[in-house]
């Protein structure tokens, strides 16, 4: 059972979320308004630029990839009305550079998808220098892979053999990988 966490929130409750997958961003609303916030959703870097402009929320979990952009773009948003707002940027590709980029910019965490309301809610409210907790289920490594070549082959327009040429692997073994499903 969620709890209600308002008074570690504090006053301003107001939370934004950008994410393009509605039903995901639907039920971590959901999740995140039985915690205590007071969730906003947007599904776009447009929509989510928009809020930030003119209602600059306290919290913000954006979504790095969205379907008309970039959500470092929202999180720059973020910054320039509202320095304090505690972001953290959410992402199915997690990658170094861009955890630094989002880092660099103003984003307090970084959690790779899956991540679950408790995660969300534990990077928003970590005050300090504390790190936080390692995550109760990460990543396999065969999940890690899976996903490091999902993002190259999406990154070379969905081109196969582009995709095994900077993979530096054979074509064939390439074209195995992605008719699996993914690993767990």
């Amino acid at each position: 059972m969620a709890e209600d966490l308002s008074a570690e929130i504090g006053p301003d409750r107001s939370l934004l979320l950008v994410d393009d997958d509605e039903s995901f961003v639907k039920r971590l609303a959901k999740a995140m308004e039985k915690r205590g916030f007071i969730p906003e959703t947007a599904e776009t870097v447009a929509e989510g630029k928009a809020i930030a402009q003119s209602r600059p929320p306290a919290f913000a979990v954006v979504d790095l990839r969205l379907e008309d952009g970039n959500g470092l773009d929202v999180v720059e948003a973020l910054r320039e009305r509202r320095p304090d707002c505690r972001v953290v940027v959410l992402t199915g590709y997690g990658a170094i550079a861009t955890a630094v980029a989002a880092v660099k910019i103003g984003a307090i965490d970084y959690l790779a998808k899956p991540a679950d309301a408790n995660e969300v809610t534990n990077a928003l409210l970590a005050r300090g220098d504390l790190l936080p907790a390692p995550p109760e289920n990460p990543m396999s490594a065969d999940r890690v892979r899976w996903e490091h070549i999902q993002r190259v082959y999406e990154m070379c327009d969905r081109n196969v053999s582009e995709t095994a040429r900077r993979l530096n692997m054979h074509r064939r073994t390439l074209q195995r990988i992605l008719a699996k499903r993914s690993p767990k």
